[in-house]
């Protein structure tokens, strides 16, 4: 299943060939400039339910996509077929595009200076050679976990384990091509409870780009029942105004209101609550928000950005203070700014954090609302305002009481940034972004 280091090395340099040809090709049609990217993933897919497997999926995906530049016009295509003869076609396709399409003067390769010829190792390829029937036991384990932890575990969504690697190469007609090989593997479990008319479900889930960093199946599926029990028989609340902790798994979501309201295509449209905010505060001042995007194994880590433009080390928010953009070459241009990296997204967002705990930020509060599940889509990043569905438990005197469902929490984004009072030591290591539990001084709440 897996393979080797020596293997996906060669089969990097096979993949850097067929992107040079592809420019290459480009070039003859006429194209001024060009580039590429294409990518491979192969893995295995494994899910049951109660026991029985209902899906092995072994998969072996890529695609290609290229940009072309005649001029100031810009054409694109992609295509899912690598073979050769659908590599040149997707060219001629990307070339005739650009023919036809309007000029614009910021359309272009990013700044030569700008790229990363070199990339450095982030230690991100740790392929394993999972068989079907491993990963099948691993997922049953984690069932049979959840329904031995509690008698209220009556039912099962499913168990899945995915263990997937591949590789990327960017290329252009700068005379950069670059790529790397990476891995991912993930455990989930999802189960339900029921204790008289009430049923809930929640569940619990692993990600590592190295197998043996995975939670284990059984500590998965006990997770997965904890929480669901948990969450029995909710209670609503009366419509009041009191704090609110956003627990460290759901507060990366704040932090990605963030990165919506600062990227640099919400800044040059004018569509950002954060527009002309560089050097200001944006957030309370217990929050320092540091990227880095070299951090060995860590799952938003790349050296490069999706335009092959080098990531670096920066400081995105000072004691709450913004330090700026978050631009391609096209929003850079734009706005009159160099490229940050950032195409393609962030890069591991480390949210400094101080001493507490979780059980500590509830004593903090006092009285008021954890929140552990958002729902809906009610944000707006042009206005800033906020409203979203929610569950979670009420908090009294500092202790968990009790399980709260069918709520409303309200405000906006810039008073709530503004609100924050601390952020947990409990970070969450499954995502882009890394941080602890965040304790809000006040939201409105709705009950339904």
């Amino acid at each position: 299943m897996s393979t080797t280091t020596t293997e996906i090395w060669q089969e990097l340099d096979e993949v850097k060939a067929a992107v040079q040809q592809v420019l290459q090709h480009a070039k003859t049609l006429g194209a001024t400039s060009a580039e590429a990217s294409m990518n491979r993933t192969r893995g295995l897919s494994v899910e049951t339910r109660h026991g029985e497997v209902e899906t092995v999926e072994f998969n072996q995906d890529g695609g290609l996509g290229i940009s072309v530049y005649v001029g100031q016009r810009k054409g694109s295509a992609s295509t899912a077929d690598l073979s050769p003869a659908a590599l040149k076609r997707t060219v001629e396709a990307a070339v005739d595009i650009a023919r036809y399409t309007s000029e614009d003067p910021y359309a272009g390769l990013p700044d030569a200076a700008s790229l990363e010829l070199n990339p450095p190792d982030l230690d991100l390829f740790h392929p394993a050679s999972v068989t079907t029937e491993q990963a099948i036991e691993w997922c049953k384990a984690s069932e049979e976990a959840a329904f031995a932890l509690d008698a209220r575990i009556t039912n099962s969504e499913g168990a899945s384990f995915t263990s997937h690697q591949g590789l990327k190469v960017y290329g252009n007609s700068h005379g950069q091509i670059v790529g790397y090989p990476s891995s991912r593997h993930s455990l989930s479990c999802v189960v339900i409870g029921e204790e008289g008319d009430d049923m809930q479900r929640d569940y619990s889930y692993s990600v590592a780009r190295e197998l043996s960093e995975l939670m284990s199946p059984e500590q998965i599926g006990r997770e997965a029942a904890q929480e669901t029990v948990a969450r029995l028989n909710g209670r609503k609340l009366g419509t009041q105004k009191v704090p609110v902790i956003f627990r460290a798994d759901i507060a990366s979501s704040l932090f990605g209101h963030l990165v919506s309201a600062i990227s640099g295509g919400a800044i040059y449209r004018k569509s950002s609550f954060l527009l002309d905010k560089v050097g200001q505060p944006v957030m309370s001042d217990k929050v320092t928000i540091l990227e880095r995007p070299h951090l060995k194994r860590a799952l938003a880590s790349s050296p490069f950005d999706s335009e092959g433009v080098k990531t670096s080390d920066r400081t995105i928010l000072d004691a709450g203070v913004l330090t700026g953009y978050l631009t391609t070459s096209y929003s850079g241009r734009k706005l009159g700014l160099p490229s940050t990296g950032h195409a393609g997204g962030i890069h591991n967002w480390l949210v400094q954090h101080g001493d507490a705990d979780l059980a500590q930020l509830c004593r903090d509060m006092g009285t008021g609302l954890l929140v552990t599940e958002l729902m809906g889509q009610g944000v707006n990043t042009v206005t800033g305002d906020y409203s979203r569905g929610a569950a979670g438990f009420w908090v009294e005197n500092g202790v968990i009481t009790y399980p709260v469902s069918e709520i409303t929490i309200a405000g906006t984004l810039q008073q709530m940034f503004m609100d924050i009072q601390a952020i947990g030591k409990d970070v969450d290591p499954r995502g882009g972004v890394l941080t602890g539990s965040v304790l809000l001084g006040q939201m409105q709440i709705a009950g339904h």
